[in-house]
């Protein structure tokens, strides 16, 4: 039976996303105690390396989108793989402050070049119709990076320390991840007419295509500030509303499950309906389950639905954030908008842990829901707004 390429990119990408999400933005979880107390930094710091890589990958997007428009996936995302190699090569020779954030300022260039958003991108230029579906497919794989590299993180440091599994890791990305893109992508992106218009001057959007931008752009970041910001939290919120370690750690656990039970009720069912009416419910069930939480959170019926709705929220936004623009926009000229699109969202991201830490700190788990609950809110006005803009979206 032959393989399309479609199916070859969707699952060496799956690959290379594990990687890089597991080596990257999940390592401090595991590695980051050891690194705090070998570098004498305090935990606010390794951990601020995650905001850092954040905020320089938000810098970059525009940029890479238009190259990747151009270009293609191969050559970016392959550059992206020793970049991450040599920043995680360098980054277990650190020895202070200084170092230690320059080199996730690396990172976050590597992650713009091969990551998400290039990954979304090479999908949607190789599988053209059925990209949704392979983008689903994509979230799908990549949900499973903490379930791989966790565990492997923790038996690596016992057996060659921190700085000896990030050798190894730097190692992965430069053995396997970049031949594997060099492997899997096309060299030119293979979408027929729509590649050579991209190549072409892009004709000036119009009123209407910026206002549809506009309120887009807004949904998805002010969705990126809580699904970033909150899983960092979710225990402590937990324990906040009243429930003991063992019972926030349960429930916090469950939102993993959620995510990947909807990704791929979205794979095999979202041909049945609209991607509007996907982009609806997402951003009705988070309000929803954090307005629960803000009046009975202490319940741990209402904590689970809050938290189921949160990795629901959180599962379809990950496909959405990809698919959402592209049928909005088109292939031409995917890569630019969603690159774009990708620089609030970047900047929101990297703010949000300690935005909503410092919100912990002074007003607890209420201050928290409450602001998370605001923004959730603003997410779903916006998306209603941008829905009667835009009409319905298959």
């Amino acid at each position: 039976m032959k393989v399309s390429q479609a199916a070859k990119a969707t699952a060496g990408l799956g690959l290379t996303q594990i990687v890089g999400w597991g080596t990257t933005f999940l390592m401090p979880s595991v590695l980051g105690r050891h690194i705090e107390r070998d570098l004498g930094l305090a935990s606010e710091i390794v951990y601020g390396g995650i905001t850092v890589m954040f905020g320089v990958g938000a810098l970059f997007a525009p940029r890479v989108g238009r190259l990747l428009d151009r270009t293609g996936a191969r050559a970016v995302m392959t550059v992206g793989s020793i970049v991450y190699a040599l920043s995680l090569a360098a980054l277990s020779f650190s020895q202070g402050l200084v170092s230690y954030l320059l080199c996730w300022a690396a990172m976050g260039v590597a992650s713009t070049l091969a990551l998400n958003t290039p990954s979304s991108i090479a999908l949607a230029q190789i599988a053209g119709a059925r990209a949704r579906q392979a983008i689903a497919v994509l979230a799908i794989i990549g949900g499973f990076a903490s379930t791989v590299f966790w565990p492997v993180s923790e038996a690596l440091e016992l057996l060659v320390g921190w700085r000896g599994v990030l050798l190894i890791y730097a190692s992965i990305h430069l053995a396997i991840c970049a031949p594997v893109h060099l492997l899997v992508l096309p060299g030119r992106p293979l979408v027929g007419t729509q590649a050579a218009a991209a190549m072409t001057a892009p004709v000036p959007p119009s009123a209407h295509t910026k206002r549809i931008f506009l309120l887009l752009s807004i949904s998805l970041a002010c969705g990126a500030f809580i699904f970033t910001g909150f899983i960092v939290h979710a225990i402590g919120v937990l324990r906040g509303l009243g429930h003991d370690p063992a019972t926030a750690l349960l429930l916090a656990s469950l939102i993993g499950p959620a995510q990947v039970a909807v990704r791929v009720f979205e794979l095999g069912f979202g041909h049945r309906y609209t991607i509007t009416a996907s982009t609806l419910f997402s951003s009705a069930v988070l309000p929803f389950g954090l307005g629960l939480a803000l009046l009975a959170g202490g319940n741990f019926a209402v904590a689970l639905v809050c938290v189921m709705a949160y990795g629901i929220a959180n599962g379809l936004k990950a496909v959405l954030r990809a698919t959402l623009p592209l049928a909005l926009f088109g292939r031409a000229q995917f890569g630019t908008y969603l690159g774009r699109l990708a620089l609030p969202q970047g900047i929101v991201s990297a703010s949000a842990p300690p935005v909503l830490a410092a919100t912990m700190a002074s007003y607890g788990a209420d201050g928290v829901l409450v602001l998370t609950f605001i923004v959730a809110m603003i997410a779903l006005i916006t998306t209603i707004m941008l829905v009667r803009v835009s009409g319905p979206i298959r």
